[in-house]
């Protein structure tokens, strides 16, 4: 297990772990952006795709890096323009929405999508359909940490997914 990992705080409330004491610390940060560098270094892709919130604080870091375009997913009724939505059901049982702007992608793209933690994968999954929805191809899913569950499995027969910490296969 990866040092910097330890810096996740693992002692709060509401069913997730509060990755920011990561992002927050320069050194681990930048480790951690290197080694997610690693692990889709074999991955073809043109554009980062990251999800609100802190999937598009992550996938900004790796489109830096990578020297790629980096484009948001946001959670629905940010955008203040025309976009295309896809509604799920949260890790909290709640229905939710992400969206994306329609000229955000082409058909053109190669996205690696970025989130910070992937819990069930739907929204994951309802940021692929988006991304589809516009034509572009999936190449990759990356996040810090991947948990079990039967949407990532059915996901990972058709993508790469990829994670410094995989609870799944």
């Amino acid at each position: 297990m990866k040092k910097y990992l330890d810096l996740i705080d693992t002692t709060t409330t509401g069913g997730r772990y509060d990755v920011t004491p990561l992002f927050g610390n320069y050194h681990a940060f930048s480790a951690l952006l290197d080694d997610l560098l690693e692990l889709c270094r074999e991955i073809e892709y043109d554009t980062v795709v990251g999800i609100d919130a802190l999937g598009f604080t992550l996938g900004s870091a790796i489109a830096v890096r990578a020297e790629k375009p980096s484009v948001p997913i946001r959670k629905g009724g940010k955008l203040p323009v025309e976009v295309h939505k896809a509604s799920f059901i949260d890790y909290t049982g709640k229905e939710k929405s992400l969206e994306i702007r329609p000229d955000a992608l082409t058909s053109q793209n190669r996205v690696l999508l970025v989130d910070e933690w992937i819990e069930t994968a739907a929204q994951v999954k309802a940021a692929i359909g988006l991304i589809e929805g516009l034509d572009a191809e999936v190449a990759a899913v990356l996040s810090i940490a991947i948990d079990d569950s039967p949407t990532i499995r059915e996901l990972g027969d058709k993508y790469p997914i990829l994670a410094i910490s995989q609870d799944y296969e």
